[in-house]
């Protein structure tokens, strides 16, 4: 019983990854064309940096933990 909600959380855990990938290559998009504007929002272009981050950090936490554990 404990392997199939191990792999529920591992599937639940892969769609996570994948919204947070989607999400973090929008907003990539989205700060290269507020960038290349005259008069650009600082304090907008500021807070989506730090979300798409954010988002980065979340990422790599996701993937390490679809890792296996070879100590165990």
């Amino acid at each position: 019983m404990g392997v199939g909600v191990r792999k529920e959380s591992s599937v639940s855990v892969e769609r996570r990854l994948r919204a947070f990938e989607v999400e973090h290559r929008d907003l990539d998009e989205i700060v290269a064309r507020l960038s290349l504007q005259p008069d650009i929002d600082e304090l907008l272009l500021k807070r989506l940096k730090r979300r798409k981050l954010l988002l980065k950090d979340q990422i790599a936490l996701l993937r390490s933990s679809l890792i296996p554990n070879l100590d165990a």
